[in-house]
């Protein structure tokens, strides 16, 4: 049982704890480096419909000598600013993303998730991290997202050897390891309809019925 002096000795603690956690500079031992990377495969749909789910996928090799300390990658305009009136937050998704890069974090109670998160988010909210990576070795960033806004969007990307700044990634000419894709979102879904033979969801119009066997056609 504690008493009321553990008790605030306790607090104190965890007050210090807290400030240090929160003052700590993150990767504050990346190497001050440079390193040859390149994106080595892009996907993400030209065309996608409002809340049609998509994949996002980056395939980024470390063609340098040495290991990467923390190779990460960031994806600009999945929001908008918008300019309706009264808004508490006028930052809007052009894209949820259902489920991000990195294996699913293992939950400590029993729950359930119908999207989980992936485990290689940052203190960054549009960066996503996986850690190091061993020369001539790739790796997979793979986002799960449903688009939520019709139009023509574009989604930058950058790839970084780390978060703090000072490991920077490079083409083989030099520079900066960066993409786009150009997406055009359609304001409805495709018409879909189960297949029967299947029973798997398909896209476009069911098929034409023929009519009971024996009847006038």
């Amino acid at each position: 049982m504690f008493t009321g002096l553990s008790l605030a000795a306790c607090g104190a603690a965890l007050a210090v704890l807290a400030a240090g956690c929160g003052g700590a500079e993150q990767d504050a031992h990346e190497p001050k480096a440079t390193y040859r990377m390149e994106v080595v495969a892009a996907h993400f749909p030209a065309q996608q419909s409002i809340a049609r789910e998509a994949n996002l996928v980056l395939v980024v090799r470390n063609r340098s000598t040495s290991t990467v300390p923390n190779v990460a990658v960031s994806l600009n305009s999945l929001n908008y600013t918008s300019d309706y009136p009264r808004l508490a937050a006028n930052k809007r998704p052009v894209w949820i993303v259902n489920r991000a890069p990195g294996a699913v974090p293992i939950v400590p109670v029993l729950s359930e998730e119908v999207y989980p998160a992936g485990g290689s988010e940052t203190a960054y909210v549009n960066t996503w991290a996986l850690g190091s990576l061993a020369p001539g070795a790739s790796r997979v960033f793979a986002w799960h997202v449903t688009a939520v806004k019709a139009g023509l969007h574009t989604v930058y990307y950058t790839v970084a050897a780390g978060l703090s700044g000072r490991s920077h990634a490079r083409l083989a000419g030099g520079g900066a390891v960066v993409g786009k894709f150009v997406v055009s979102v359609a304001p409805r879904p495709p018409r879909t309809h189960v297949n029967p033979q299947t029973g798997k969801i398909v896209e476009g119009p069911p098929p034409a019925s023929k009519g009971p066997v024996g009847a006038v056609q």
